[in-house]
């Protein structure tokens, strides 16, 4: 029973969480050559996580924390977060034009810290975990307190998983290039996207009814 729920687990997160891969990678990109940036994101992606599943753990265990209805405008914190890392890549670039200064525009430390910082990271991950929550809390709750402890336990240990697959992705030599000409311009754009979609796929705002 116990391999049971295990590979159930794997399964489980593999296909809830593909999503975040490219989220993850995004952070760490930014955030390395950082004093203990990649630190920071991993960091923010376990208390993330975490509370992700206490949610889920608290929902199954007939805790009606949070009304479904609450569950879209999480939205709103990936698009405020990214409206605010443009705006600040934006005027890192103007203060680098006002320089006169020639090639790619890097983002300066407080874009980095603004982007990739622990609660950025978590906050992110966070927000697009919250239709994880309709999956998890009916799961969790048909397996049994057993089954709980082991859910639990795998997707930890998959975090650690993705977080390593994502530094895979961002050392490769291509996205590494990518990463140094675009990525100051491609995480507020993922970041706005995320949010925009958990919005209108959650009905937010009546969104869903107008699209």
């Amino acid at each position: 029973m116990l391999l049971s729920h295990i590979g159930q687990a794997v399964g489980l997160f593999a296909v809830t969480n593909v999503d975040d891969l490219v989220i993850l990678a995004l952070f760490l990109a930014r955030a390395r050559g950082q004093r203990h940036g990649v630190a920071r994101v991993v960091v923010g992606q376990y208390l993330g996580f975490a509370a992700i599943l206490a949610i889920a753990a608290a929902g199954a265990l007939g805790m009606q924390l949070l009304p479904e209805r609450v569950v879209p405008y999480f939205g709103l914190l990936p698009l405020l977060l990214g409206l605010h890392a443009g705006w600040r890549a934006w005027r890192e670039r103007q203060g680098r034009s006002d320089l006169s200064e020639p090639g790619p525009v890097e983002p300066g430390p407080d874009v980095l810290a603004g982007a990739a910082g622990v609660l950025s990271v978590a906050t992110v991950t966070f927000a697009n975990g919250g239709d994880n929550l309709a999956v998890y809390v009916p799961v969790f709750a048909t397996a049994g307190n057993a089954g709980l402890i082991a859910y639990s336990i795998t997707f930890l240990v998959l975090v650690a998983v993705w977080c390593a697959a994502s530094v895979f992705l961002v050392t490769r030599p291509g996205i590494a290039r990518a990463q140094a000409r675009w990525g100051h311009l491609l995480l507020p754009v993922v970041l706005i996207a995320l949010g925009l979609i958990i919005l209108v796929e959650g009905g937010a705002f009546g969104l869903r009814s107008r699209w």
